[in-house]
């Protein structure tokens, strides 16, 4: 047990329990209660004082073997093999070889091998090849859409199989350090309490070595490798599906996939950056990173291109500018802050940043209070939710019905499927942005936690300097705002 009384995030003991086991069961709710055979939400959710649960079970599509269905032994040895070939592209594509930051408890870096982006390429590759000979029918979009549900449940296993190998080979790091190994435990991540260092993760980077590949730097492999890519996937995935079930494709999804497209993509080619992230300098590998790497990331964040394969909503020329006007600033703050931040790092002389304000500190770093950081303590944090709030937008007030092919059609709304089917929006508009929506909402709070984590980090490493810092740049990440 770390020293003293342990420090507590997330809520602590309790916290840590309901993240374990109640996001597992939000996704499932999500996939569920916003569907393609009833409506998102499903009609019996708009009228709760007359639900019932056999009417419910109709309307979500509850699998016959009930819970049991949810898992597919065949879906589960896809997944694998899925995760196996993003393991061969790592070990035999080309790759960037980069040293990462010192371990404090060794004061060396551990050794990092990063081509995350060009084994998206190859998946995307093969895709296409795929696409082209097979069309909307190709068999990676069929079985996606197919087995949804069996994906998101192999998913989980797998991120609660993975918590559990690191949790437990945690208790064999040498604490004498420094040690001939070089693993270490993460700060937080060793507080005595089961479920909590569980959720947190307790050692700090774990590795394995397997025959041919190597050693394997676990934690920065599953944060730019599966889950990004697979985010993709799903996206194309659903792009393929609402192909199949209208004959086109609506500009509001081509919209939604290529913003993800790119974000996804650049993180992946700027790679080595996520050494210096928190998740990587800081956390240890534990539920909260494995779940979020390979479950939260591709099934939560693909929510909105799931819902547009299904209600095709058109933007038109003015909505589609709107979208990308909003997007193209939020990506314009979070480079412009970061490359500033940079660039007053590692070229102090440059001209852009040369005679800009600063603190210098005891520590010899200099804290800098002009241009975007003179704005707010984490301006690049408000660049980053902004680029990613029209991810939802192209929704818009989202929510639909799916009519029978035997009901009367209603004129003048919703989209008729090539099977019949009609979607409107009817009693269902606006009440399907919970779940089209949520991601900005979520991220909003992801980036307030993390600054709230990032101050009392500055806080113990700066001490007065940092106080000091605070009084010149009065906000935290938006300006005036908060």
């Amino acid at each position: 047990m770390a020293p003293g009384r342990p420090k507590y995030e997330f809520g602590g003991p309790p916290g840590a329990t309901a993240i374990v086991f109640g996001l597992p069961i939000l996704l499932h709710f999500f996939s569920f209660a916003c569907n393609d055979q009833s409506g998102c939400p499903v009609p019996s959710l708009l009228h709760p004082s007359t639900l019932t649960w056999e009417q419910l079970k109709a309307e979500i599509g509850w699998p016959a073997g009930g819970i049991r269905d949810f898992f597919s032994p065949h879906v589960f040895g896809t997944t694998i093999l899925y995760y196996l070939f993003s393991l061969v592209l790592w070990r035999f594509l080309p790759a960037q070889e980069v040293c990462g930051t010192k371990l404090k408890k060794h004061g060396r870096p551990l050794n990092y091998r990063f081509n995350a982006f060009s084994s998206t390429l190859v998946h995307l590759a093969v895709c296409a090849v795929g696409t082209y000979l097979q069309g909307a029918d190709f068999v990676v979009w069929t079985y996606i859409a197919d087995n949804y549900r069996q994906l998101l449940t192999a998913n989980i296993v797998f991120g609660y199989l993975l918590s559990i190998y690191c949790y437990v080979t945690s208790f064999s790091v040498d604490t004498n350090y420094p040690n001939k190994d070089m693993r270490e435990l993460a700060d937080g991540g060793h507080t005595g309490s089961f479920i909590y260092d569980f959720y947190i993760g307790r050692e700090l980077n774990p590795r394995i070595t397997l025959p041919i590949f190597g050693e394997i730097d676990i934690k920065t492999w599953f944060e730019m490798r599966p889950g990004l890519t697979g985010w993709l996937l799903l996206d194309l995935a659903f792009i393929a599906k609402q192909y199949r079930n209208y004959g086109f494709v609506s500009d509001s999804i081509i919209l939604t996939a290529c913003m993800q497209g790119y974000y996804v993509l650049e993180g992946q080619y700027m790679e080595a950056g996520v050494l210096t992230m928190m998740d990587i300098t800081t956390d240890g590998l534990g539920f909260m990173l494995s779940f979020g790497d390979i479950v939260w990331v591709p099934f939560l964040y693909s929510t909105q291109c799931r819902y547009l394969s299904t209600y095709p909503l058109h933007l038109g020329v003015p909505g589609f500018a709107a979208i990308i006007s909003v997007f193209s600033l939020g990506l314009f703050i979070f480079r412009s802050a970061n490359s500033q931040k940079n660039r007053f790092r590692t070229q102090p002389d440059h001209p852009s940043v040369r005679n800009m304000t600063y603190i210098q500190t005891k520590r010899g770093t200099r804290l800098l209070t002009q241009g975007w950081w003179g704005m707010s303590r984490h301006i690049n944090y408000f660049g980053d939710w902004l680029q990613a709030s029209p991810f939802s937008l192209p929704t818009g007030l989202a929510g639909y019905t799916i009519l029978p092919a035997s009901a009367a059609a209603v004129a003048g709304e919703g989209f008729r499927m090539l099977d019949g089917r009609q979607v409107i929006q009817g009693e269902a508009r606006g009440f399907g942005v919970f779940f089209t929506y949520f991601y900005v909402l979520y991220f909003a709070i992801l980036l307030i936690h993390r600054e709230g984590r990032d101050d009392a980090m500055c806080a113990k490493k700066y001490g007065e300097d940092w106080d000091k810092y605070k009084k010149t740049v009065r906000w935290k990440i938006l300006p005036y705002v908060y």
